[in-house]
């Protein structure tokens, strides 16, 4: 069982945690210094451009530089040679940064989850803004510290869960705010995964598979990163599969519950869950994900806000429709269910593409031409790339920067650790610290193999 983390004194760090907390958490407005490079284009470097990555780097690289790329599979390199021809290409990350740090402006990545932290760290310790996919971290403890970090270098941070960005999650966040639903106390997320979807084959696995060779050129131990089990290539974890392990993911909470539970934990201004629950379909796995776990993460009261459930059904299970939903079955693929003491609010898939109202009688009145709506008083980001990119230019903040994307990996990875250990979770936010769950506790922080330690790369 294997959760990066890195070497240090964890008292020393508690200490600097709870000091911290405030600036990190409370106070999430940086205006960092604009970074333009020549002709006003940043310097971009891309860790990991397989998948994803490939998808945020060809966005962010939209009148700018791709001064430098990293990827330690170079089976993957030939169609980014082909469209970055004047870039430079690493199979390491820790050389690309020592030889290029000074032509780099901002740094993304999209390496595996076990990853995320050691690369993010080396760049913004070296003041680089950076992009990190989805989840942010691999780890409580690289979540906090990437946050204070983000203060103290005065950096441009985002995190790539797209819908943040989308139209939709301000239509939901004005819609609550102007009151169409009253107070909500319980909301209801779901997804296929890891029953199915993208990376997902709902086999699930009690030992790891029989090593392979590698793909040629491919530097493995690199791939491993910080991980100090000694997991042997298999394509079962390269290219696309690696979620399911919770060496190198976070199962299909960490994969979709970052879009899914972005939207209510951004309407109803959530921060930390005093309790995590968990019913699980499936006998606890120490090294792959089971299916069909539910979970509840338990919120406290906001100020004049109530307190707040948020259940989470991966596939196969399914939740049970709420009075008053009248839209038909639910979406296979996942969605979302804010329910109000008014009504709700809801939608299909993992992202808010199109929020409604419910029951339909209620949005249809709301649609009918020259019904009162409600006034569109949030400022839209225009996608999670570009905002990036033009927050860094224009030194802003991003709209998903790691003092809002921080505690919302921070939540969903507290959900992983009671999926992995098939306990209650019982979270002080302030002392990072689980007193009911000894072996969720061990996960908070775990160390980092030889020459992977923070110690290590800076």
């Amino acid at each position: 069982m294997h959760q990066t983390g890195f070497n240090t004194s964890r008292r020393s760090f508690l200490k600097q945690s709870s000091a911290t907390l405030g600036v990190s958490l409370a106070a999430p407005l940086i205006l960092a210094q604009s970074a333009k490079g020549a002709n006003g284009k940043l310097n971009l470097a891309w860790v990991g451009f397989g998948n994803q990555g490939w998808g945020d780097l060809v966005a962010c690289s939209r009148d700018n530089n791709v001064v430098a790329l990293c990827d330690c599979d170079p089976t993957i390199w030939e169609r980014a040679k082909q469209r970055f021809p004047e870039a430079k290409f690493y199979l390491d990350f820790r050389k690309m940064l020592a030889e290029m740090g000074d032509k780099i402006d901002a740094v993304g990545i999209g390496t595996p989850d076990h990853t995320h932290f050691a690369v993010a760290y080396l760049a913004m310790s070296m003041g680089k803004h950076v992009f990190v996919e989805k989840p942010l971290v691999h780890s409580l403890w690289e979540a906090r510290t990437l946050q204070q970090l983000a203060v103290k270098k005065n950096l441009v941070t985002q995190m790539g869960n797209q819908g943040h960005a989308f139209e939709g999650a301000y239509l939901v966040k004005e819609w609550y705010q102007a009151g169409l639903i009253g107070e909500v106390r319980e909301v209801i997320t779901w997804t296929d995964r890891p029953k199915g979807g993208w990376g997902f084959n709902g086999n699930v696995k009690t030992e790891y598979p029989t090593p392979e060779e590698p793909r040629p050129g491919m530097d493995w131990d690199l791939w491993l990163g910080p991980c100090s089990e000694k997991v042997g290539f298999n394509r079962a974890f390269h290219p696309t599969t690696w979620r399911p392990w919770w060496a190198f993911g976070c199962g299909g909470l960490g994969d979709i519950g970052c879009h899914t539970i972005d939207t209510p934990f951004y309407a109803l201004d959530l921060g930390a869950p005093e309790s995590v629950e968990v019913e699980l379909k499936e006998p606890v796995n120490p090294i792959h994900t089971p299916n069909g776990s539910v979970v509840t993460f338990n919120f406290p009261a906001r100020a004049k806000q109530p307190p707040v459930k948020i259940k989470w059904y991966e596939g196969p299970s399914m939740p049970p429709v709420p009075e008053g939903y009248d839209y038909g079955p639910l979406d296979a693929e996942g969605g979302m269910i804010m329910i109000g003491e008014k009504g709700g609010i809801c939608y299909k898939g993992m992202r808010p593409d199109s929020p409604m109202l419910y029951p339909k009688a209620r949005w249809e009145d709301y649609r009918a031409p020259g019904a009162q709506r409600v006034p569109k008083t949030i400022p839209r980001p225009r996608g999670i790339r570009l905002d990036w990119v033009e927050s860094i230019k224009n030194g802003k903040k991003a709209c998903s920067d790691f003092a809002y994307s921080g505690p919302l990996t921070e939540a969903i990875l507290l959900g992983t650790l009671a999926i992995r250990t098939g306990k209650t979770v019982k979270w002080n936010a302030e002392k990072m610290q689980i007193d009911n769950n000894p072996e969720a506790a061990k996960l908070i922080n775990v160390e980092a193999r030889e020459g992977w330690r923070t110690k290590d790369l800076v």
